[in-house]
């Protein structure tokens, strides 16, 4: 396994209910849900609506940030899950986000970072 700093997770949400990605309430409880079932310790929250259409949110969690960007007229959502603990369930929280927001398909790619300065940093 590599140690690294963090993990950040990129999920594109396809097919997604263009109503729900519109509402940026079930956004935020989304959202929460999620945080909740990585395991996460929400410190804080924004959320905004666009204007004609889309959110955006952002947890700022202990373990770092969970967010999602919606395009309900491509009934598509982005979501990015970056974490700096071991123990954050980032496909719990994939899962709950890919229900609430009733999407079909989900594409994910996982980004270890700072594993440079892991490996090469000497210990003091």
């Amino acid at each position: 396994m590599t140690h690294t700093i963090g993990r950040h997770v990129l999920a594109d949400l396809y097919e997604c209910d263009p109503g729900r990605l519109d509402d940026v309430a079930l956004i935020e409880r989304a959202l929460r849900a999620a945080a909740a079932a990585a395991g996460a310790t929400v410190v804080g929250a924004a959320f905004h609506r666009f204007v004609p259409q889309g959110a955006s949110g952002v947890l700022l969690v202990a373990e770092s940030h969970l967010s999602v960007h919606t395009w309900p007229e491509h009934s598509f959502a982005a979501a990015d899950l970056f974490t700096c603990s071991p123990t954050l369930d980032a496909d719990a929280a994939l899962s709950v986000l890919r229900e609430m927001l009733a999407c079909q398909r989900l594409a994910t790619r996982d980004i270890h970072r700072g594993d440079a300065l892991v490996r090469y940093t000497a210990p003091r």
